[in-house]
Order: structure tokens, then sequence, then C-alpha cells
């Protein structure tokens, strides 16, 4: 009985229920952070291991894999070390417009990621580099609007 009695208070007053919230935002943000510090660990220790695997196997020195997909794959932990700045960014400051900010750039970076390992021989390779061409010109002005208004901002 105390604990519903406990839980109609904290619905009803409304300060209360938002420290919870922002308590429970807060773990989940920890969480996620964690998380992504786990999966930048596991590419990184991957990468290394596919790394000396091709470096160190005849004929020494040259790459058996393609060259692109080791650059994709330095991209993709290129990109986890973007997202884990993100959930740190939103841990110390809950300024929006600056986390907007470093969405868009993760955001650029991962389409660049995925320019770079397009596959030139595929007949659709057009249209995704136009696709991609728009998401880029998209980004880019959000970037700017969002950047021109972070500046002005600042004391």
């Amino acid at each position: 009985m105390r604990l519903w009695q406990e839980t109609v208070l904290l619905l009803r007053d409304n300060q209360r229920f938002l420290q919870l919230l922002s308590q429970i935002e807060g773990i989940a943000t920890r969480v996620l952070a964690i998380g992504m510090l786990l999966v930048v660990i596991v590419a990184i220790i991957d990468l290394g291991r596919i790394l000396t695997v091709e470096l160190f196997s005849p004929p020494l020195g040259q790459f058996s894999f393609e060259l692109v997909k080791i650059f994709g794959l330095f991209l993709n932990v290129l990109v986890a070390l973007e997202i884990l700045e993100n959930i740190t960014a939103y841990l110390k400051t809950h300024v929006s417009s600056q986390i907007v900010e470093l969405v868009i750039v993760t955001s650029l970076i991962a389409i660049a990621r995925k320019i770079i390992i397009l596959d030139i021989s595929q007949p659709e390779t057009v249209a995704k580099l136009l696709g991609l061409a728009i998401a880029i010109l998209a980004l880019s002005a959000s970037y700017w609007i969002v950047r021109r208004l972070n500046y002005r901002r600042r004391p």
C-alpha cells in the first residue's frame, strides 16, 4: 500500500517525476556508453587481428584482403568512436544544439565510409552515389546552420 501511495505522489509531483526520469535517462546513457566502449574495443582487436594476418601472411607486406575493406574497418572504428563521443557529450552537457552538431558530423563520417567502401562494379552504384551526394548536401547544410547558431550563442 505504501509503495502505491509513493507512486501516486511521484506521478502527481512533476518535479519529482522529472528527477526520476532524469536519473533513469542518466543510467541508460551510461549503459549505452559502456556498451559502445565494448564495441570499440572489440572492433579495434578485430582490426588488429586482420591487419596482423594480412601483413604477416605470404606474400609479406601485401594485402590479399581488399584495401577498401581495410579502410572500411578503420572507418567502422572511427564511427563507433564518434558515437561514443556523442554519448559522452550527452552526459557532459544537455545543450541539444551541440549534440546535434556532433550527430551531424558522425553522420557525415558514416556516409564518407559508405562512399569509400562502395563497390563501383555494381550496376546500382550511380543511384547510390546520387543518394549519398544528396544526403551529404543536406547534412552539410544542416551542419552549417547548426554551427552558425552555436557560434552566435557563445559568449
